[in-house]
Protein backbone atom coordinates (compact mmCIF):
# COMPACT_ATOMS: atom_id res chain seq x y z
CA UNK A 1 0.00 0.00 0.00
CA UNK A 2 1.44 3.36 -1.03
CA UNK A 3 0.44 6.27 1.20
CA UNK A 4 2.74 8.90 -0.30
CA UNK A 5 2.23 12.52 0.70
CA UNK A 6 0.16 14.41 -1.92
CA UNK A 7 3.21 16.49 -2.86
CA UNK A 8 5.13 13.33 -3.75
CA UNK A 9 2.31 11.60 -5.59
CA UNK A 10 1.84 14.71 -7.77
CA UNK A 11 5.46 14.86 -8.97
CA UNK A 12 5.52 13.85 -12.64
CA UNK A 13 7.54 14.21 -15.82
CA UNK A 14 4.94 15.01 -18.47
CA UNK A 15 5.30 15.75 -22.17
CA UNK A 16 2.86 16.28 -25.01
CA UNK A 17 2.46 17.38 -28.61
CA UNK A 18 0.83 20.41 -30.18
CA UNK A 19 -2.61 18.76 -30.14
CA UNK A 20 -2.45 17.76 -26.47
CA UNK A 21 -3.91 19.82 -23.65
CA UNK A 22 -1.42 20.62 -20.91
CA UNK A 23 -2.85 20.59 -17.36
CA UNK A 24 -5.09 23.63 -16.86
CA UNK A 25 -6.13 25.27 -13.56
CA UNK A 26 -9.22 23.04 -13.72
CA UNK A 27 -7.06 19.93 -14.10
CA UNK A 28 -4.60 21.05 -11.44
CA UNK A 29 -7.37 21.50 -8.87
CA UNK A 30 -8.86 18.13 -9.80
CA UNK A 31 -5.44 16.51 -9.34
CA UNK A 32 -4.98 18.13 -5.93
CA UNK A 33 -8.45 17.02 -4.78
CA UNK A 34 -7.81 13.47 -5.97
CA UNK A 35 -4.40 13.39 -4.28
CA UNK A 36 -5.88 14.49 -0.97
CA UNK A 37 -8.85 12.10 -1.17
CA UNK A 38 -7.97 8.58 -2.26
CA UNK A 39 -11.23 7.45 -3.82
CA UNK A 40 -9.84 4.66 -5.98
CA UNK A 41 -7.67 2.24 -4.00
CA UNK A 42 -8.78 -1.28 -4.85
CA UNK A 43 -11.46 -0.02 -7.25
CA UNK A 44 -12.12 -0.02 -10.98
CA UNK A 45 -11.78 3.41 -12.59
CA UNK A 46 -12.90 5.01 -15.85
CA UNK A 47 -11.20 8.26 -16.85
CA UNK A 48 -12.80 10.21 -19.68
CA UNK A 49 -10.38 12.44 -21.57
CA UNK A 50 -7.06 11.33 -20.10
CA UNK A 51 -5.01 13.97 -21.94
CA UNK A 52 -1.35 13.99 -20.99
CA UNK A 53 -2.10 11.49 -18.24
CA UNK A 54 -1.62 13.60 -15.13
CA UNK A 55 -4.78 12.26 -13.49
CA UNK A 56 -4.23 8.80 -14.94
CA UNK A 57 -0.83 8.52 -13.29
CA UNK A 58 -2.12 9.87 -10.00
CA UNK A 59 -4.99 7.37 -9.86
CA UNK A 60 -2.69 4.47 -10.72
CA UNK A 61 -0.27 5.59 -8.02
CA UNK A 62 -3.18 5.47 -5.59
CA UNK A 63 -3.49 1.78 -6.42
CA UNK A 64 -6.66 1.63 -8.47
CA UNK A 65 -7.33 -2.08 -9.02
CA UNK A 66 -7.93 -1.51 -12.74
CA UNK A 67 -8.31 1.48 -15.01
CA UNK A 68 -9.64 2.40 -18.44
CA UNK A 69 -8.34 5.70 -19.84
CA UNK A 70 -10.07 7.18 -22.87
CA UNK A 71 -9.25 9.88 -25.39
CA UNK A 72 -10.95 11.02 -28.57
CA UNK A 73 -8.09 9.88 -30.85
CA UNK A 74 -5.44 7.16 -30.81
CA UNK A 75 -2.78 9.87 -31.24
CA UNK A 76 -3.77 11.52 -27.98
CA UNK A 77 -3.89 8.13 -26.29
CA UNK A 78 -0.26 7.55 -27.26
CA UNK A 79 0.64 10.68 -25.30
CA UNK A 80 -1.25 9.30 -22.31
CA UNK A 81 0.41 5.90 -22.63
CA UNK A 82 3.91 7.35 -22.99
CA UNK A 83 3.57 9.52 -19.89
CA UNK A 84 2.08 6.70 -17.85
CA UNK A 85 4.87 4.30 -18.77
CA UNK A 86 7.55 6.88 -17.92
CA UNK A 87 6.00 7.88 -14.60
CA UNK A 88 4.86 4.50 -13.27
CA UNK A 89 8.27 2.92 -12.82
CA UNK A 90 9.34 1.50 -9.43
CA UNK A 91 8.55 2.18 -6.59
CA UNK A 92 5.04 2.77 -7.95
CA UNK A 93 2.74 -0.26 -8.35
CA UNK A 94 2.53 -2.11 -11.65
CA UNK A 95 -0.40 -0.45 -13.47
CA UNK A 96 -3.40 -2.42 -14.67
CA UNK A 97 -4.64 -0.09 -17.41
CA UNK A 98 -6.42 -0.26 -20.75
CA UNK A 99 -6.34 2.60 -23.28
CA UNK A 100 -9.44 3.20 -25.42
CA UNK A 101 -10.18 5.67 -28.20
CA UNK A 102 -13.76 6.65 -27.36
CA UNK A 103 -16.10 9.62 -27.68
CA UNK A 104 -17.08 10.64 -24.17
CA UNK A 105 -19.41 8.06 -22.56
CA UNK A 106 -19.56 5.94 -25.73
CA UNK A 107 -17.55 3.07 -24.28
CA UNK A 108 -18.32 -0.21 -22.53
CA UNK A 109 -18.35 -1.50 -18.98
CA UNK A 110 -19.27 -0.39 -15.49
CA UNK A 111 -16.83 1.01 -12.97
CA UNK A 112 -16.58 1.96 -9.32
CA UNK A 113 -15.28 5.46 -10.03
CA UNK A 114 -15.58 7.79 -13.04
CA UNK A 115 -13.20 10.77 -13.21
CA UNK A 116 -13.16 13.59 -15.77
CA UNK A 117 -12.51 17.25 -16.50
CA UNK A 118 -15.42 17.93 -18.89
CA UNK A 119 -15.11 20.50 -21.69
CA UNK A 120 -17.12 23.66 -21.18
CA UNK A 121 -16.03 26.97 -22.63
CA UNK A 122 -14.68 25.32 -25.79
CA UNK A 123 -17.06 22.34 -25.76
CA UNK A 124 -17.94 22.87 -29.41
CA UNK A 125 -21.62 22.57 -28.51
CA UNK A 126 -24.38 25.19 -28.64
CA UNK A 127 -25.14 24.20 -25.05
CA UNK A 128 -21.71 24.67 -23.46
CA UNK A 129 -22.87 22.55 -20.52
CA UNK A 130 -23.48 19.62 -22.86
CA UNK A 131 -20.72 17.40 -21.44
CA UNK A 132 -21.57 18.28 -17.83
CA UNK A 133 -25.27 17.58 -18.41
CA UNK A 134 -24.39 14.35 -20.22
CA UNK A 135 -22.37 13.20 -17.20
CA UNK A 136 -25.21 13.95 -14.83
CA UNK A 137 -27.84 12.19 -16.95
CA UNK A 138 -25.91 9.22 -18.31
CA UNK A 139 -22.88 8.43 -16.14
CA UNK A 140 -25.03 5.94 -14.20
CA UNK A 141 -24.71 3.71 -17.27
CA UNK A 142 -20.97 3.46 -16.61
CA UNK A 143 -21.11 3.18 -12.82
CA UNK A 144 -21.56 0.18 -10.57
CA UNK A 145 -24.21 0.48 -7.83
CA UNK A 146 -22.95 3.01 -5.31
CA UNK A 147 -20.37 4.26 -7.80
CA UNK A 148 -18.66 7.62 -7.58
CA UNK A 149 -18.54 10.40 -10.17
CA UNK A 150 -15.79 13.02 -9.77
CA UNK A 151 -15.44 16.08 -12.00
CA UNK A 152 -14.36 19.71 -11.92
CA UNK A 153 -16.22 22.71 -13.28
CA UNK A 154 -16.17 26.49 -13.33
CA UNK A 155 -18.69 28.71 -11.59
CA UNK A 156 -19.44 30.05 -15.08
CA UNK A 157 -21.00 26.65 -15.85
CA UNK A 158 -23.37 27.22 -12.91
CA UNK A 159 -22.15 24.99 -10.08
CA UNK A 160 -25.43 25.30 -8.18
CA UNK A 161 -27.30 23.96 -11.22
CA UNK A 162 -24.95 20.96 -11.43
CA UNK A 163 -25.44 20.13 -7.75
CA UNK A 164 -29.20 20.46 -8.08
CA UNK A 165 -29.32 18.25 -11.17
CA UNK A 166 -27.05 15.63 -9.61
CA UNK A 167 -29.34 15.41 -6.60
CA UNK A 168 -32.40 15.23 -8.87
CA UNK A 169 -30.77 12.29 -10.66
CA UNK A 170 -30.02 10.26 -7.55
CA UNK A 171 -26.55 11.40 -6.44
CA UNK A 172 -25.36 12.44 -3.00
CA UNK A 173 -23.01 15.36 -3.68
CA UNK A 174 -20.15 17.05 -1.85
CA UNK A 175 -17.41 19.46 -2.87
CA UNK A 176 -13.89 18.09 -2.52
CA UNK A 177 -12.08 21.34 -3.30
CA UNK A 178 -12.55 24.90 -4.54
CA UNK A 179 -10.22 27.59 -5.83
CA UNK A 180 -10.49 31.07 -7.30
CA UNK A 181 -8.43 32.46 -10.14
CA UNK A 182 -8.37 35.00 -12.96
CA UNK A 183 -9.91 34.39 -16.35
CA UNK A 184 -7.55 32.90 -18.91
CA UNK A 185 -6.83 35.08 -21.91
CA UNK A 186 -8.66 32.88 -24.41
CA UNK A 187 -11.98 33.41 -22.58
CA UNK A 188 -12.09 36.92 -24.01
CA UNK A 189 -11.59 35.65 -27.56
CA UNK A 190 -15.24 34.51 -27.65
CA UNK A 191 -17.57 37.53 -27.17
CA UNK A 192 -20.60 35.21 -27.10
CA UNK A 193 -19.15 33.40 -24.08
CA UNK A 194 -18.57 36.64 -22.18
CA UNK A 195 -22.16 37.63 -22.95
CA UNK A 196 -23.61 34.27 -21.89
CA UNK A 197 -21.94 34.21 -18.48
CA UNK A 198 -23.58 37.50 -17.52
CA UNK A 199 -26.76 35.51 -16.87
CA UNK A 200 -25.17 32.82 -14.68
CA UNK A 201 -25.88 33.42 -10.96
CA UNK A 202 -22.54 33.92 -9.15
CA UNK A 203 -20.81 32.87 -12.36
CA UNK A 204 -17.87 35.19 -11.89
CA UNK A 205 -16.64 38.22 -9.97
CA UNK A 206 -15.42 41.46 -11.51
CA UNK A 207 -13.34 43.54 -9.14
CA UNK A 208 -10.91 46.33 -9.98
CA UNK A 209 -11.11 45.35 -13.64
CA UNK A 210 -10.17 41.69 -13.01
CA UNK A 211 -12.53 38.82 -13.84
CA UNK A 212 -12.36 35.87 -11.42
CA UNK A 213 -13.92 32.40 -11.66
CA UNK A 214 -14.38 29.80 -8.94
CA UNK A 215 -13.49 26.19 -9.70
CA UNK A 216 -15.12 23.33 -7.78
CA UNK A 217 -14.38 19.61 -7.71
CA UNK A 218 -17.64 17.73 -7.18
CA UNK A 219 -17.82 14.19 -5.81
CA UNK A 220 -21.19 12.50 -6.41
CA UNK A 221 -22.11 9.03 -5.14
CA UNK A 222 -24.91 7.19 -6.96
CA UNK A 223 -27.65 6.25 -4.49
CA UNK A 224 -29.74 3.05 -4.67
CA UNK A 225 -32.92 3.34 -6.70
CA UNK A 226 -35.57 0.87 -7.83
CA UNK A 227 -38.04 2.12 -10.43
CA UNK A 228 -41.69 1.40 -9.74
CA UNK A 229 -43.19 -1.66 -11.38
CA UNK A 230 -45.33 0.45 -13.70
CA UNK A 231 -42.30 2.25 -15.17
CA UNK A 232 -41.63 1.74 -18.88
Amino acid sequence: MNDSHPNEILKMDLSGGDNDWSPTPHGQLLALALAENNLVRGKSVLELGAGVGNHTILLLRQEAASMVATEITTERLETTRSNVERNMESPWPEPNIEYRAADWLATEGRFDVLVTNPPFMVSGKQNRRYFIDSLILDSYKRLNPGGTLVFVQSSMADTAKSIRRLEENGYAVRALATSRGPFRDYYFEDPAFIEEIQDVPDGFELKDGEYTETLTVLCAVLQPYSPPAIAH
